[in-house]
Formats: structure tokens, sequence, C-alpha cells
């Protein structure tokens, strides 16, 4: 997308008509591809009510839509910008849920078929998901845009739990230094941690800082752990 466009899509996103055009079957939650018309265009998103989430005995209820906003908000703050433009929308067809801008990517060019110079270019993604513990990175949930090869990555609704839960397929860098240029950005800004209030509670927010400062102390990506289950199911 052009950058001077990102503005409207932006607006489009959080005020516009949201329109279902069908259902993506994969995976337990319920999840819509949907048409946004604003302003006499219209805009392709990815809707996730709340009230189709399926529950999990570790994460509150009815709150994973808040963490893909939270995640968005993180990725743009460390200057990643590889999270899709996500909000809460609580008018949309089946209530409340988040609504992300729908990226154009080859589903068939996944992480496991990566070519070793894109696997090169994950090292932001596993500092992301080290630092907001994110429980789910599968393989397909990392991609390129069709067109501009930009990497992006979706997905983060069972991110930012206070306890350890890290499970994901990238664990290629396991042990190697983290880049001072990545390291350098995991200062949290205080307006991000006042801005996260609003989808997180105190001691996911508490656990987030936390979890920076170790990070920045150690300056190592972590090995695969063998004392619990560090990959997810499905790994695609």
């Amino acid at each position: 997308m052009n950058p001077t466009d990102f503005p409207l899509l932006k607006n489009a996103l959080i005020h516009g008509d949201i329109e279902i055009r069908g259902q993506f079957m994969l995976g337990s939650n319920y999840t819509f591809l949907v048409d946004v018309h604003y302003q006499d265009a219209t805009y392709p998103a990815v809707y996730k009510p709340s009230r189709g989430e399926q529950p999990l005995w570790d994460f509150p209820s009815s709150t994973l839509a808040q963490r893909e906003v939270a995640a968005y908000l993180v990725s743009e703050c460390l200057g990643f910008h590889f999270v899709p433009f996500t909000t809460l929308r609580k008018n949309g067809p089946h209530g409340a849920g988040s609504l992300q801008q729908y990226i154009e990517y080859d589903p068939e060019y996944h992480y496991f078929n990566f070519t070793d110079d894109d696997r090169e270019l994950l090292k932001p993604v596993v500092l992301f998901d080290l630092l907001c513990n994110n429980a789910d990175r599968k393989g397909g949930h990392v991609f390129f845009e069709d067109g501009t090869h930009k990497l992006f990555a979706i997905d983060h609704g069972i991110c930012f739990h206070e306890d350890d839960k890290l499970r994901t397929v990238l664990w290629d860098f396991g042990g190697q230094k983290i880049p001072d240029d990545l390291l350098t950005r995991l200062s949290l800004d205080p307006s991000l941690l006042a801005d996260l209030q609003q989808y997180l509670n105190p001691r996911e927010i508490s656990a987030l800082r936390a979890r920076a400062e170790s990070i920045l102390k150690r300056g190592t990506f972590p090995r695969q752990p063998g004392d619990r289950r560090a990959m997810p199911w499905p790994p695609l």
C-alpha cells in the first residue's frame, strides 16, 4: 500500500461500514473476511468477533480481540511495522471484535519453505514474539505481501499472558546475540504502556515490562526449552 493511502484506510477501518464476504474455516475461532465501505471506497479486512472466541482455560474470556489490537500497538511503537493495522470495533456485524487490514499474499509460501534470505528477516518477529509472549506463532502466521515483499505477522490473540507461554516454530536463532539495532527498541515508551491499559490488565502490562528488561539484560535469543511444549499445534 502507498503510505499516503494509510490514513484513509485507518479511518475506514475505524469508522466504515462492515459487510461480511465470507468466513475463514481454518482455526478454532470465528474469523470473517469483510469489506469495509468508507467514502466511496472499499477495503478488505479481517473481522474477529469476541463472541466467536472459543474459551481458553488460561486466558480471560473474550479478550483475544483486545490482544490483537495490543500487538499492533507494540509493533508500531517499537518500529517493527509488521502487524497490519488493527482496531477494536464495538459495532461489528456479530458484535464487538477486532478489525484488521487484509494483506494479499501467497499462502503456499510460508515459514517452512521460506528461502534462507527470507528466514533471516524474521529476527524482529522472533524478538516481538518473545516480548509479547506469543503462545501461537505458526508457520503460516508470517508472510510477505504480494508485489512489495514486505514482511507481515498476524494472529496475536493469545499473546501477553503474565506467565511464560511462548510457543513458536521460529527457533532458528536460539543462542544467537540479538542485534543491537533490535535491542535498542525495547525501551518501552510510557505512552505505549498507557495506551495498552485499554486492552491488557495491569499484571499483563507489568509482565511485558519485566520481559523487556529481561531480554535487554540477557541480550540473546532463547533456545527452545526442553521442559515444556514450546511448539504450537498445528505448526502451520
